[in-house]
């Protein structure tokens, strides 16, 4: 089953956790770095993309093949 990967703030910069989990993946000094590494993860997964911004928020959602109808938002 493909997980959805989340790029989230870390302390250091940016980092790439895969949904349910604890610890990250990855850590980035960029968000554009963390934002290019989990695309490539979601594409050879198949699964969603959530791009937090400094805040915690979600700010932005791409699809990479997980959900054939994602919800709008």
């Amino acid at each position: 089953m493909s997980k959805n990967q989340h790029v989230v703030p870390t302390e250091k910069g940016w980092g790439v956790r895969g949904e349910g989990n604890t610890r990250l993946t990855a850590e980035f000094n960029t968000q554009g770095e963390a934002i290019a590494a989990s695309r490539e993860i979601c594409q050879s997964q198949r699964s969603e993309q959530f791009i937090h911004g400094r805040d915690g928020k979600i700010r932005e959602r791409n699809s990479y093949g997980g959900d054939p109808f994602p919800p709008r938002g």
